[in-house]
């Protein structure tokens, strides 16, 4: 059985229709708004400090300074004016960590103490031997300390053997360490009225500490 509808009863369900479409699409709208989340968040910074690290040298033990570069080298003070082939002369040269040290360090014995230049005819006739912590720096003690480098003759190349530690102390100057340097003409082929000069390079490396 087929309804009849006047025009206007028509009109009026399409506009019903039309209302409850616009509803749920307002209430569409309506539910996706409230699918918003909190959120918060946390903030870490960290600091960072670095050690202070620095070697300092004395020919006496008592006087320290900065030997930088080999044009500030610190002069040994040898009884070498007139040697003589088969002569041993020393000299000692005192190194520690400064009083603004705040980390310990260490000669390598690989690349630790070596001959950076020299000069002279007998520069190949002469041979070195370095010595760590000896009882004095002379013929009778030199030999008493722990041997960490040497060499056959002084041409340029590193010649340390053996590690040794240095200590930073705590708010001072660290412990020092005395090197004695013995030197040695050779009996054969050592020239007449020739002046040999010879600058050795000691290198301290930092080391990390608890």
């Amino acid at each position: 059985m087929t309804e009849n509808r006047t025009p206007e009863q028509k009109t009026t369900r399409r506009r019903k229709v039309q209302a409850v479409l616009a509803g749920g699409l307002v209430l569409g709208v309506g539910a996706a708004v409230t699918l918003a989340a909190w959120n918060d968040s946390e903030f870490a910074e960290g600091l960072f400090g670095s050690a202070s690290f620095n070697l300092e040298g004395s020919t006496d033990g008592s006087d320290y300074d900065d030997h930088d570069t080999a044009d500030e080298a610190a002069q040994l003070t040898f009884d070498a004016d007139n040697m003589t082939p088969g002569q041993t002369v020393y000299a000692p040269f005192y190194v520690r960590l400064d009083a603004d040290t705040t980390i310990n360090g260490t000669v390598e014995a690989s690349d630790g103490i070596g001959v950076v230049s020299s000069s002279g005819e007998n520069a190949d006739h002469m041979s070195y031997e370095v010595y760590a912590d000896p009882d004095n720096c002379n013929a009778a003690d030199a030999s008493s300390g722990t041997s960490v480098a040497s060499g056959a003759d002084l041409s340029t190349g590193i010649g340390s053997t053996t590690t040794f530690d240095l200590t930073a102390g705590d708010g001072a100057a660290g412990t020092p360490v005395l090197l004695c340097f013995e030197v040695s003409a050779s009996d054969d082929d050592f020239v007449q009225a020739d002046t040999t000069e010879v600058i050795w390079e000691v290198t301290a490396t930092s080391v990390d500490t608890p």
